[in-house]
C-alpha cells in the first residue's frame, strides 16, 4: 500500500487518538488571556473520569501496575511536595541525589548486588526502561571502543528481546544480530554462541521477555559472554520486581541476576512493579568502572563544567521522590504480598485460558500470558475483546495477545470476568469467520516481508496524527 492508500485507516484511527475534540476546546495557539484555573481543571477532571475505569477496573494489559486509591494519593502528595526539585542541581536539591542514590542501591540489593562478588554493583535512575537499555548499549559501544579498539560494534539479542535494543542499534550505529529463539521462546544457546563475533560487544537475555512472559537461559548467555570477555545484560525491565520475591515465594525461578559472575548490567523498571509513578527506571552495572562509559562530562563548555548521568539534563526530581517513596512504602512484606496476589491470580487466568479449546498459551509464563489460536483470527479476538473494554497487547511471529497481570487484575471478580469475556469472544469470532476486524488487516501485512515496509509507513503516519490538533 502506498501512504495514500493508508488515510481510511488514519480516518478511522484519528477518532480513538481525539475523542474530545467535540467535547472539549482546542487551542493552536496561546489564548489571548489567561483562563480561569478552576476552568482548566473542570476540564482535567472530566477527561480523567472519561479513562479512569478503563485502567482502574482492571481492563488493560499492563500500563498501570498499582493502582490502589490510597497508594495514588500518597505518591501525588510526595509530588506536591517535591514539583520543583530538578537533580541538575544538586546545589538546591540534594534531597533528589540522596533518593536517587538509594533506589540505585536498594534495587541492586534486590538484584544480587552485596553479596560476594558483587560488593561494587551500582546504578543510576532513569526515565524508563527505553533509556535504561539505550544507557547500557551506549556503555558498551564506549568501552569497547575505548578499551577493544572496536568501531564497528556488535550486540546479540534473541528475537523476542524488547523493541529498545532495536532503538539502540539505530540511534549508537551498533549492529544488532538477532538469534533465534526455541520452541518454547527461549534464546537458543548454540545459535548465540555462533553469533559471536571478535566484534561483539554485548548479549542480551531477557527476564521475561515482553511477548511471551518467558525468562531466557540467562545462566548460560552470560557464561558465554563471560568465557569471550564481553558484556552481558539481562533486561528485567519487567521481572525485576517480581521475579526475586517469586524466589522468595517458593517458585522455581532460574537464576538471571547479579548473583551469576558474567551479568554484567541489568535494567529493573521501578514504575511498573516497583509500583512508583510512571517516568523512572534502574540501570545497574558489576562495577563503577564500567557504569563511568555512561555519565557525560565535558570540560571546555563555555557555560561552565557540565556533567550528566543519564541522557537528560535536567529532570523531574519529583519522580525520583516518588520512585524512593513508593519503595519504602512497599516494603519487602509489601512487594511479597502484592506478588503473591499477581501470581495467584495469573494462575488463574492460564488456567481459564487454558479451558478455551481453541487457544493456546505460549511458553510457560509466570504472569504475562500470552495466547495463539491456530483455528480463528486472533486480532479478531483482540478486536471483540476491545469492544468489550480490555486493552490487549496485540503480538507478532507469531500471531498472538496477551495480557500482563498486575494488581489491577486481582480485584475480586476480574480474572472471572476476563476469562468470560474472553470465551464469548472466541465463540463471536467463530460465529462470523469472514469478518475483518480493526486489527488483523494490519497484522497480516506486518507478517510478510514484502509488505512490512508499507506497515511501518502506517506506523509513521500515526505518530504524525497523534501530534496533529
Amino acid at each position: 500500500m502506498t501512504g495514500s492508500e493508508w488515510d481510511p485507516v488514519i480516518d478511522g484511527l484519528e477518532g480513538a487518538v481525539r475523542p474530545y475534540r467535540d467535547d472539549f476546546p482546542t487551542f493552536t495557539q496561546l489564548p489571548p488571556q489567561a483562563r480561569p484555573r478552576d476552568e482548566i481543571l473542570a476540564e482535567m477532571r472530566a477527561m480523567n473520569d472519561v479513562e479512569r475505569p478503563a485502567w482502574h477496573d482492571g481492563f488493560a494489559s499492563g500500563a498501570v501496575y498499582n493502582g490502589d486509591d490510597s497508594h495514588v494519593e500518597f505518591l501525588n502528595e510526595v509530588y506536591a511536595l517535591t514539583s520543583q526539585a530538578n537533580p541538575l542541581h544538586v546545589d538546591l536539591w540534594p534531597s533528589v541525589i540522596k533518593f536517587e542514590a538509594e533506589i540505585a542501591a536498594m534495587t541492586a540489593a534486590m538484584l544480587g548486588g552485596g553479596t560476594d562478588g558483587t560488593e561494587d554493583v551500582c546504578g543510576a535512575v532513569s526515565s524508563g526502561g527505553t533509556e535504561s537499555i539505550l544507557l547500557a548499549m551506549r556503555t558498551y559501544r564506549d568501552r569497547a571502543r575505548v578499551e577493544r579498539g572496536i568501531t564497528e560494534p556488535q550486540i546479540i539479542c534473541p528475537t523476542t528481546a524488547h523493541a529498545a535494543f532495536h532503538k539502540a542499534s539505530q540511534y549508537f550505529n551498533i549492529e544488532l544480530v538477532a538469534v533465534p529463539v526455541g520452541a518454547d521462546f527461549r534464546a537458543d544457546i548454540d545459535a548465540t554462541r555462533a553469533a559471536i563475533t571478535d566484534r561483539t560487544i554485548a548479549i542480551v537475555g531477557s527476564s521475561p521477555c515482553f511477548p511471551q512472559g518467558v525468562i531466557d537461559p540467562i545462566e548460560e548467555l552470560s557464561e558465554l559472554a563471560r568465557e569471550h570477555g564481553i558484556g552481558f545484560h539481562t533486561d528485567a525491565c519487567l521481572g525485576g520486581f517480581v521475579l526475586p520475591w517469586a524466589e522468595k515465594l517458593g517458585y522455581p525461578i532460574p537464576p538471571f541476576d547479579f548473583r551469576l559472575p558474567g551479568v554484567t548490567s541489568m535494567s529493573a523498571d521501578t514504575h511498573k512493579f516497583g509500583y512508583a509513578a510512571k517516568g523512572t527506571s534502574v540501570v545497574l552495572y558489576r562495577d563503577p568502572d564500567l557504569r563511568r562509559y555512561q555519565w557525560y562530562r565535558t570540560a571546555d563548555w563555555t557555560g561552565g563544567l557540565y556533567y550528566s548521568p543519564t541522557f537528560a539534563g535536567s529532570r523531574p526530581g519529583a519522580l525520583s521522590a516518588e520512585c524512593w517513596a513508593a519503595m519504602l512504602a512497599m516494603g519487602e512484606d509489601g512487594y511479597l504480598a502484592a506478588t503473591k496476589a499477581i501470581l495467584e491470580t495469573a494462575a488463574e487466568i492460564k488456567t481459564g485460558i487454558a479451558s478455551v479449546p481453541e487457544l493456546r498459551i505460549l511458553g510457560d509464563p509466570l504472569w504475562v500470558i500470552a495466547f495463539a489460536c491456530d483455528t480463528l483470527d486472533v486480532y479478531r479476538i483482540q478486536d471483540v475483546m476491545t469492544e468489550k473494554g480490555w486493552r490487549l497487547n496485540g503480538l507478532q511471529l507469531p500471531a498472538s495477545v496477551h495480557l500482563c497481570v498486575t494488581l489491577r487484575h486481582t480485584q475480586p471478580g476480574v480474572a472471572a470476568r476476563f476469562v468470560d469475556d474472553l470465551r464469548t469472544s472466541v465463540a463471536e469470532v467463530a460465529a462470523q469467520p469472514g469478518a475483518a476486524g480493526t486489527m488483523a488487516p494490519v497484522y497480516g501485512m506486518a507478517g510478510t516481508v514484502e509488505t512490512r515496509g508499507s506497515v511501518e509507513t502506517l506506523l509513521e503516519r500515526y505518530v504524525d496524527l497523534l501530534y496533529r490538533v
